[in-house]
């Protein structure tokens, strides 16, 4: 048994990972990984079986709201 899996999760330990090798990129190559690591999240709210139209979640423009 590898002994991060005692630690953290295997989601945890891949960003973990992902984010070492990022950063050990020279600059050009750094900033379009970087631009490939942002994720987008959307979701519909479902009422009787039927879903309503699905909305892009922003967390940046959240975090800005709640400032």
């Amino acid at each position: 048994m590898s002994a991060w899996r005692s630690l953290f999760t295997y989601n945890k330990y891949a960003s973990i990972t992902a984010r070492a090798l990022r950063a050990s990129l020279k600059q050009e190559e750094r900033v379009l990984a970087e631009k490939r690591g942002v994720t987008s999240v959307r979701y519909q709210k479902w009422e009787n079986g039927v879903g309503g139209t699905q909305t892009l979640f922003d967390a940046q423009a959240v975090a800005a709201e709640q400032k």
